[in-house]
């Protein structure tokens, strides 16, 4: 048997970048994912790479986008209010096809809100934050575990498809500490021959996101991005379904709403009530036509969220029934509880 640790979920996340490959961190200190940064600096100096706090969340993604276009597996670490300004590089990294990890610890806002967890910034990540037609893939963990695991499978992701993948976190993920086992590297190698890396011993190349001549060069550019996001939603779906088979009500939650929703299933089928547990791993690309083929013959659907609704759009978009879709959210950092989860439940007997 693995020996398991245990670990903070910041640390968890940041040793897994590391395990990954991960040579180069540029980020800006902002509560509740301050441990990522720090965990940086110590450790990435130890394997050789490059640890450089920048002057602003700005800087920092232009950072990233220099060691990308170099060649280097590289992340930056944030939360909410540090990822609005991130918006405008990760627009222009989807542009340049140039690939990174970004991990958004949510929390509570608006605006500088608060350092309690939230999934407030679901719209930011699985809408392209920044200008222009582009996505980025969005991994959601629900543990420890999941938060080193999916940081294995992010650098992967975004090497294979040049493209920014999110891991879309929440404060209490990022602050709670449980036993893990430290991921292996996935061994997955990535060619990079589009990498700057100096021009001695072959033609000059060109990373950029601009071209001026729209039905031409920049209509094809976003021809081939929608053609690789095509294939990512046909390829790269993750989720997890509990007690879904029998269900009458299943409940649809991720992070740590899905911990909460999960306490309340296993709860409600103690009562005798058959409810079960949707969650999805992927919040880009989201698991519409399994969640579809789940619910097609379910009682009720209901969304549990830490925020005003902005998954249960993409609930509403994928069940064909919207009438039997409901919705329980809390807001600006508050938890679910579990007792409200199971009334509610229990009205729809």
């Amino acid at each position: 048997m693995e020996e398991k640790i245990l670990m903070k979920g910041n640390d968890a996340m940041a040793e897994a970048a590391i395990i990954a490959g991960c040579s180069h961190y540029f980020g800006y200190p902002i509560t509740p994912q301050n441990e990522v940064p720090a965990y940086f600096a110590k450790r990435l100096p130890q394997v050789g790479g490059t640890f450089l706090q920048a002057e602003s969340e700005l800087a920092a993604i232009s950072m990233v986008m220099g060691a990308s276009a170099g060649g280097a597996r590289v992340m930056t670490s944030t939360s909410s209010p540090g990822m609005s300004l991130k918006q405008e590089g990760i627009s222009y990294m989807a542009g340049a096809k140039l690939p990174c990890v970004i991990a958004n610890i949510m929390r509570g806002g608006p605006g500088l809100g608060g350092i309690a967890g939230s999934q407030a910034d679901y719209f930011q990540a699985t809408r392209g934050g920044g200008n222009g037609d582009y996505q980025t893939i969005v991994l959601a963990p629900g543990n420890v575990q999941e938060l080193a695991d999916l940081t294995i499978l992010a650098f992967d992701l975004a090497d294979k498809y040049r493209i920014p993948v999110i891991i879309l976190g929440d404060g209490y993920l990022g602050q709670m500490s449980e036993p893990l086992v430290l991921p292996k590297p996935s061994g997955k190698t990535f060619e990079k021959p589009w990498a700057i890396t100096g021009a001695k011993d072959r033609d000059p190349q060109f990373i950029a996101s601009m071209r001026l001549t729209p039905e031409n060069a920049l209509e094809q550019l976003n021809l081939e991005l929608q053609e690789t996001y095509r294939v990512i939603r046909e390829n790269e779906v993750i989720t997890e379904c509990y007690q879904c088979d029998d269900a009458d009500t299943v409940l649809v939650a991720y992070g740590t709403a899905a911990r909460i929703a999960n306490k309340a299933v296993i709860k409600l089928r103690e009562q005798g009530i058959n409810a079960g547990l949707l969650r999805p791993k992927t919040l880009w690309p989201f698991p519409s036509e399994i969640l579809r083929k789940i619910t097609n013959d379910k009682k009720k659907v209901l969304t549990v969220e830490m925020s005003a609704g902005q998954m249960h759009e993409d609930v509403l978009l994928a069940c064909d029934d919207k009438n039997k879709v409901d919705f329980y959210g809390r807001l600006g950092g508050a938890l679910p509880k579990v007792d409200e989860i199971i009334e509610r439940v229990k009205s729809y007997e």
